[in-house]
């Protein structure tokens, strides 16, 4: 697809209230991923994952990054079909194997320093109608085998971003009622408004925005926080903040000190729970997209940090098997903080798209804790993280529990409670 459906006749868009040529657009979103977004450094290898739909937008990328000096790019072409066929058509045998030299060679790109750039525009019923056994399978074989690889990206010994752009399928989804060309127009405009890359200069424009979001990361590291304490409608939760847990927010910084977006957009601030010390139940207020099925209106109940219970209106099954993925997808490894008034959120749009819905909303995420978000992780072996109460999984999948009728109590150290969040915003300012 070439955009045509974005291009009036004078070959001019509309954006934001000003007009910018196609090929600027492009060119502006492409330059902020590669410069901001992995922060791509002078004979440095880029690894550009995409699918074919984004075929322009990953062009103007890999002419960026050369331009800045990159020494290879690597571009890694995919496809919906080919991907559903895989899981449709395959044996079991071979949703079971995964081609060692693949993920080998990931593992050493990322050894050797090279920077991962993915374009992540899922369609989230591509494989609704499908086992989700059969899914499982295939998800499972692939995590274990890139275990190596993720480690990498987890720890930011790799500088890592994952951007979007507006795909055929998913744009219909997010806007059923609008027709193909009018889907993807809009859902592109609100792609660059959310990227901060609608107007002015976008490395300013996230310059300004990191620093907002680093003055809330400094005043929730000064609280050490021993608990967070959620409550809204179907939610009554009690979350564990593991001793030295770090908050981050507005990016991350590499092992050699380079500073990367590894979302953009992002409106969060986030941190380790502690793995057992999770109570109660929580209810998601918006879908969950995981391996190309939608799981709804789900509810998880915890005891000892453990999910016990799982219910779920639509994608139970799908649910179940993501918790029965390993022993760690059934614990949490990420708490994330959003208000409601944010950018993202003020769009008032269900994205199927954990990208963005997780930044519209405040979130949670079974699996694989970030060894960065506790003091001294990134040096810590699997069993001495489990000790500090970081959990380890194959699995990382945000879910979203926000909404403005969320409140959120942190217990300080002195064991006394204040509010963190009221009517699903800031209780305090800063």
């Amino acid at each position: 697809m070439r955009f045509q459906s974005m291009v009036l006749k004078s070959g001019i868009d509309v954006l934001g209230g000003k007009q910018m040529k196609r090929d600027e657009r492009l060119k502006t979103y492409a330059r902020l991923a590669v410069l901001a977004g992995v922060a791509l450094q002078k004979d440095q290898d880029l690894v550009l994952r995409t699918p074919l739909e984004a075929q322009p937008l990953a062009e103007e990328i890999v002419r960026i990054a050369y331009a800045h000096g990159a020494r290879y790019v690597h571009v890694e072409w995919n496809d919906e079909g080919v991907t559903r066929a895989r899981y449709e058509h395959a044996s079991d045998q071979a949703l079971g194997y995964f081609p060692a030299w693949v993920a080998g060679g990931y593992e050493t790109m990322a050894r050797e320093g090279a920077a991962f750039l993915t374009i992540y525009a899922p369609n989230p019923d591509l494989l609704s109608d499908l086992s989700p056994a059969r899914v499982a399978l295939g998800t499972k074989t692939v995590s274990e085998a890139m275990k190596g690889y993720r480690a990498f990206m987890m720890s930011d010994r790799a500088r890592w971003s994952l951007i979007s752009y507006p795909t055929s399928s998913w744009a219909k989804k997010v806007f059923p009622d609008l027709s193909l060309e009018e889907a993807k127009a809009r859902l592109w405009d609100v792609i660059l408004r959310t990227a901060r890359a609608a107007t002015g200069d976008p490395l300013e424009n996230w310059r300004a925005h990191r620093k907002n979001l680093e003055r809330r990361v400094e005043a929730l590291n000064a609280k050490r926080y021993r608990a967070l304490h959620y409550r809204a409608p179907g939610t009554d939760l009690k979350v564990g903040l593991p001793e030295g847990h770090i908050w981050y927010g507005g990016g991350s910084i590499d092992t050699r000190g380079i500073p990367f977006l590894p979302n953009i957009p992002t409106e969060e601030v986030y941190t380790m729970p502690h793995r057992e010390r999770v109570e109660g139940t929580v209810r998601a207020t918006k879908p969950l997209v995981y391996n190309g099925s939608l799981i709804d209106d789900f509810t998880l109940t915890f005891e000892n940090g453990r999910v016990v219970s799982a219910q779920a209106a639509r994608g139970e099954d799908v649910l179940k098997q993501l918790l029965e993925m390993d022993e760690g997808a059934r614990y949490l490894g990420e708490v994330a903080l959003v208000p409601v008034d944010s950018p993202i959120y003020q769009e008032n749009i269900l994205f199927y798209n954990t990208l963005f819905d997780e930044n519209a909303a405040c979130h949670l995420a079974l699996g694989e804790a970030y060894p960065t978000t506790i003091e001294g992780g990134v040096d810590l072996s699997k069993e001495e993280l489990l000790a500090r109460g970081a959990n380890t999984s194959l699995v990382h999948e945000d879910f979203m529990i926000g909404s403005p009728e969320l409140s959120i109590d942190g217990e300080l150290p002195s064991g006394q409670s204040e509010a963190v969040f009221r009517q699903g915003r800031w209780a305090f300012e800063v």
